[in-house]
């Protein structure tokens, strides 16, 4: 378990609080994931974009962000998803050591927080194309959000 402790707001005792985080939802293939709200810089509908001779089959090309060039990564692809990506799908942009990586998503979430303690261990019957992104798994409500670690994405793009 992890616990954050206030010491200043009990008057010196050692009382756990425990550790929330807020998360940015988004679905691929009829699936939820989540990244930590603090690395979402924001989310915007389908921008057209420039393709990029040879780069790998998951980078869908580059936009232009308000003169800020952005790299698009499709989440179907880089997980090897076999159902059809949506034609129009929304980007989630990610700062990533001061650059910005668009994810290509199906659908946006909502943002919700989840207890660190209710975090659960990426179960091993997930394909390893995606378990290789992933940080852990939280129950919500009647379905699984997949904790997505940008960095990790990141890495691949950076070869």
């Amino acid at each position: 378990m992890q616990y954050q402790t206030d010491i200043a707001a009990t008057g010196g005792a050692n009382v756990p609080k425990i550790l929330r985080l807020q998360y940015s939802t988004f679905y691929v293939a009829g699936r939820m994931y989540g990244i930590d709200v603090s690395r979402v810089q924001e989310v915007v509908k389908p921008i057209p974009m420039t393709k990029i001779p040879l780069a790998e089959s998951f980078v869908h090309g580059l936009i232009n962000l308000r003169g800020q060039v952005v790299t698009a990564v499709s989440i179907h692809e880089l997980f090897g998803l076999k159902e059809k990506a949506k034609v129009d799908m929304m980007n989630v942009i990610c700062k990533v050591d001061g650059f910005l990586v668009s994810l290509l998503v199906d659908e946006i979430g909502d943002v919700i927080e989840l207890e660190t303690k209710n975090c659960e261990a990426v179960p091993n019957t997930i394909s390893s194309a995606v378990k290789q992104y992933m940080t852990g798994v939280y129950k919500v409500a009647d379905d699984l959000m997949s904790v997505i670690d940008v960095d990790k994405i990141f890495k691949v793009l950076n070869g």
